[in-house]
């Protein structure tokens, strides 16, 4: 059983973590035209070193996952070039986006997470379709949207058909991937019952390439009256571990 002291101690360590997140979010999207703007990675450095020692205090085992930047050993602003400065100020970003994305994990919260995204595009999808769509794209580019009008910004949070996966003599992208959540979004497109029937296929054998990359994975499959029994059309689908299938009809 968890030590309840350990748990309130982890959720310290995440609320810093997160606010960590949040501030180099900020100056990472703001004033693109100022190239000086990764200028203070040194300082983010210094932070993010104090939330990681704090971390280790309470899991130990995080030790491995990432580690603490030996700042002595850092460049100053003076000494580097915008390009660099940039480089040295995303490796922060991502280790702490790294971090907070195992305390989310040791407190429980990334299902919930996921859930909530899952419940979130459920619910939402369909109001943000104001044309009728053709195709694949039309829904990944309402879903995108959706993401950004959540708070989540590409690149940082999320990507989309980012992250090849070499399958055989093959390569596979997903059309989504939100990073802290280990996740790939994967959107389908039906018209057709033919189309529809395929689909499962192709839903199977996305899941035996995603899952060789990324922890959990999610279906959407926008309708136009094809499906007609949602629980057999995700049975044995749904059902998997880490494994959503949400169908949204038009």
């Amino acid at each position: 059983m968890s030590n309840p002291e350990n748990t309130e101690e982890i959720k310290k360590c995440f609320e810093l973590a997160k606010t960590l997140q949040e501030t180099m979010k900020l100056s990472y999207l703001n004033d693109g035209s100022n190239i000086f703007r990764f200028a203070s990675y040194k300082m983010f450095m210094r932070k993010f070193n104090h939330v990681f020692l704090r971390v280790v205090q309470t899991v130990p085992n995080v030790d491995g996952l990432i580690g603490v930047y030996d700042i002595d050993k850092v460049p100053g602003p003076a000494d580097t070039i915008p390009i660099q400065q940039k480089e040295l100020f995303e490796s922060v970003l991502l280790n702490t986006n790294l971090l907070v994305s195992f305390l989310s994990q040791k407190l429980g919260l990334k299902e919930n997470e996921i859930l909530n995204l899952r419940n979130f595009l459920q619910s939402n999808l369909r109001k943000a379709i104001l044309k009728e769509p053709h195709e694949e794209v039309d829904v990944q580019d309402a879903i995108e949207q959706l993401l950004i009008g959540r708070g989540l910004s590409k690149g940082i949070d999320y990507d989309r058909e980012k992250g090849r996966i070499k399958v055989s003599i093959k390569e596979v992208i997903p059309d989504f991937i939100i990073f802290k959540l280990d996740l790939a979004l994967e959107v389908k497109f039906t018209k057709k019952y033919a189309k529809t029937k395929a689909i499962v296929d192709e839903i199977n054998a996305d899941i035996q390439s995603y899952s060789k990359k990324f922890n959990n994975i999610y279906f959407i499959v926008y309708d136009f009256g094809t499906i007609r029994d949602e629980d057999e059309f995700k049975n044995d689908i749904d059902n998997k571990e880490n494994i959503l299938v949400s169908i949204v009809k038009h």
